[in-house]
């Protein structure tokens, strides 16, 4: 990235993105949201595009692109379906952990069917006690011989139930962030079960369960990093997630604004489309203005990251704040601009309203991202 600019080949990676979108996933993310549907033919074709291992290295089958390309390519496909984008993202986070913290013998059992999404990956910290206070999570791995016996739940996971692979976050020692560790779960081994899908105000494109582990026995060899790196393992995969998340933010409120400015041209009141009143041009003009500002701190935060950059994490946390408050809010003014019509199905507004309301509690709550940004500020 030039300071302020795409690099041509950024650009053919989000145009990629942006034809996949128009033609995979705009026109059906309606029905998959009303009839519940999880398109997993859909999302596997966007691994074909190397969408499941987009920071996966290529020595391990990935594309290896940076923080930014992937921010592009999720902006992207949420401009048709955030929810479905969303999905992809967390898989993404899964895959890459394996990749930059897992021994080859764990690369090799799981990046060839990660990477092409023949399975699925979900991550799991978040416990019915342990949100924003990740650190106190209880479930448990206990060693025995070769294997770790894990007991316990996770709550909130997405792919949870269909997916076949779980970076499982346990504490394997003292109370605290240092006593915890991360484990590659999966799916058909004994003791693994389900809760019921959660009924979700949006995101109704990918399911959403609880994760039991009831005296589950898990290999040593699918420890990812050492006993007691976990929880740096799991902030450090976040730093990422809250990119995207933030991008998916982007992508459905621009999609929210293009469809306003169609919208309020042909919509005519009191003799004239009602975008010839400044009221809605001043509006207009302020969900596109916070919409680049969001963006611009976003992607820089994204160089950050890749580049590993002292105040990556600061950077990151401001980004997801910023940028999912902003979606949201833009969400709302496009509804408001729809008036009645905002509220109905038949237009995207309402779909993507209470897609994106989740992304501010989502990867780290908007509080907690001011806590980390405030912290960094007085260390």
């Amino acid at each position: 990235m030039t300071q302020f600019d795409l690099t041509e080949d950024q650009r053919a990676i989000q145009e990629m993105a942006q034809r996949f979108t128009a033609d995979a996933i705009t026109p059906h993310a309606a029905e998959w949201d009303e009839k519940h549907i999880f398109p997993r033919d859909t999302i596997r074709a966007a691994a074909e595009l190397g969408f499941g291992g987009i920071y996966v290295s290529e020595e391990s089958g990935g594309i290896g692109l940076g923080r930014l390309e992937a921010a592009l390519i999720m902006e992207a496909m949420a401009y048709g379906c955030p929810s479905t984008s969303a999905f992809i993202s967390i898989h993404n986070m899964g895959a890459w952990m394996i990749d930059r913290f897992g021994a080859q013998a764990v690369k090799d059992k799981y990046l060839p069917d990660l990477v092409p999404m023949a399975r699925m990956a979900s991550y799991c910290l978040t416990e019915a006690g342990a949100g924003s206070d990740a650190a106190a999570l209880k479930t448990k791995a206990v060693r025995d011989g070769d294997h770790y016996v894990v007991t316990g739940s996770k709550q909130f996971i997405s792919g949870g139930g269909e997916n076949e692979v779980y970076l499982a976050m346990v504490r394997t020692g003292e109370d605290g962030p240092k006593g915890i560790s991360c484990l590659v779960i999966e799916k058909d081994m004994p003791g693994v079960s389900f809760g019921a899908q959660e009924r979700k105000l949006g995101w109704h494109s990918q399911p959403t369960a609880q994760v039991n582990f009831d005296g589950v026995r898990v290999p040593v060899e699918n420890l990812v990093g050492a006993e007691g790196e976990g929880f740096r393992i799991a902030m450090m995969g976040l730093d990422g997630g809250r990119l995207n998340i933030g991008a998916c933010s982007l992508g459905g409120a621009q999609r929210c604004i293009d469809e306003s400015v169609r919208y309020t041209k042909d919509r005519k009141q009191f003799g004239q489309s009602i975008a010839d009143f400044q009221n809605t041009q001043f509006t207009l003009a302020d969900m596109q203005t916070e919409l680049e500002a969001a963006r611009t701190l976003l992607y820089a935060a994204a160089v950050k990251v890749s580049d590993n950059a002292p105040d990556k994490t600061r950077f990151a946390a401001m980004a997801k704040r910023f940028a999912t408050d902003t979606g949201s809010s833009v969400a709302d003014r496009a509804l408001q601009l729809h008036g009645g019509y905002g509220y109905l199905m038949d237009y995207p507004i309402e779909r993507i309203w209470r897609d994106l309301r989740v992304h501010s509690i989502l990867e780290g709550t908007n509080q907690v991202m001011r806590m980390i940004v405030a912290r960094d500020m007085l260390r």
